[in-house]
C-alpha cells in the first residue's frame, strides 16, 4: 500500500512531535540541499519549504512531507530520501500559488513517480 504523498511516515523520529524543524539543515540522499524555511503539519497537506542557497541559485523548493525519511532534533536535520538533482528537477516553487491545488497535483505526479525512500512504502 502506497503512503499519502502529504503525510509524513509513521516512522519519522519527531513527525508527531512538537518541535518546530524551521531552520533545521536538510539533507538530501547525497548531501546537503539547503534548511527548512516552512513546515506544516497538518494530515494530508504536510510539506517543506527548502530554502536552497546558492545550491541552485537560492531559489526555494517544496517538499511533500512523505520525502522527509528522518528528523534529528539534536543535529538539526530533517533527511530526505530524494536526490539534489531529482529535487532541482522538480517543479519550480512560486510562492504565489504553492498552495493551490493545481501546483500540489503538478508536485504529487512529479514526486509520485519515485520510490518513498529505504525499502519504499
Amino acid at each position: 500500500m502506497r503512503q499519502d504523498l502529504w503525510s509524513y511516515s509513521p516512522t519519522v523520529t519527531g513527525a508527531h512531535q512538537s518541535f518546530d524543524v524551521v531552520g533545521y539543515h536538510v539533507e538530501a540522499t547525497d548531501g546537503k540541499i539547503g534548511s527548512v524555511d516552512e513546515a506544516t503539519y497538518e494530515v494530508g497537506e504536510s510539506y517543506l519549504i527548502v530554502d536552497t542557497g546558492p545550491w541552485i541559485f537560492g531559489k526555494k523548493v517544496m517538499l511533500p512531507a512523505s520525502t522527509v525519511t528522518q528528523i534529528d532534533p539534536q543535529e538539526k536535520k530533517v533527511y530526505v530520501s530524494r536526490t539534489k538533482q531529482e529535487i532541482k528537477d522538480a517543479p519550480e516553487f512560486d510562492e504565489s500559488t504553492f498552495k493551490e491545488p493545481d501546483y500540489r497535483d503538478q508536485l504529487g505526479e512529479y514526486y509520485g513517480r519515485f520510490p518513498y525512500g529505504p525499502g519504499t512504502i
